[in-house]
């Protein structure tokens, strides 16, 4: 993992496609120290959860950057980040990792549901917040994730009183959580089962939010 933080640090200095493809050992390398990571991380998240990624490669997102819509036409991005998919229409929610000098996390979540399953969510919460405020104040979740994360409307939803005891949580247009890391703990051999029980205190999160978008509002079993 070293090696693929200082990777990522020359890669940042020399963000251009010259230097990338004359380096191309070193990326290759780099790459395959975190395909190796994931692989261990992935083994390490079907003990305790159902992944249908098929491997820590396949995890992996390309260190090669979008530019045709960014003012940022930088050509490489300076971390790497990989997904994990849970398995069946059963299990909601995503597992990610980014590795980044001064900045990795382990996150996870809803980062963009579709209108239907926010109106879900949103409709469960304004009935009773109660379950949903008790794993966000867990002594598990306060001292792993913070707090909830995600983008959030600055009124009420349509259709949702703004009086609603729960407008707080109503707001929300994405559901994220994440820990940070430094780069001592990211080097850290027991990263991996760090980053694994970091995912594992997700699950309370997860398990809400799959019994919402599983069932209707009367908790009968959605086709």
């Amino acid at each position: 993992m070293k090696e693929s933080l200082k990777y990522l640090e020359l890669l940042k200095n020399n963000n251009n496609r010259d230097w990338f493809n004359d380096h191309k050992d070193l990326f290759i390398q780099a790459q395959s120290n975190i395909e190796e990571f994931a692989e261990a991380l992935l083994q390490e998240l079907n003990m305790h959860d159902l992944i249908e990624t098929p491997s820590g490669k396949k995890s992996l997102q390309r260190i090669y950057r979008d530019t045709r819509f960014s003012n940022n036409k930088t050509p490489y991005k300076i971390n790497w980040a990989g997904s994990f998919t849970r398995a069946t229409k059963l299990r909601r929610g995503g597992y990610y990792f980014h590795i980044e000098p001064g900045n990795s996390f382990i996150g996870g979540g809803f980062w963009a549901p579709n209108p239907q399953d926010l109106k879900r969510i949103r409709d469960e919460i304004a009935f009773d917040a109660t379950p949903l405020r008790k794993i966000l104040k867990s002594k598990s979740f306060v001292s792993t994730f913070g707090e909830l994360l995600g983008e959030q409307i600055k009124t009420a939803p349509k259709g949702f009183d703004i009086n609603n005891e729960a407008i707080d949580l109503l707001r929300f247009k994405q559901f994220l959580i994440m820990k940070k890391f430094t780069d001592k703990e990211v080097l850290d051999p027991s990263f991996v089962k760090q980053a694994s029980q970091t995912f594992k205190n997700m699950r309370p999160f997860f398990d809400y939010m799959s019994d919402i978008l599983t069932t209707d509002i009367n908790g009968i079993a959605l086709e």
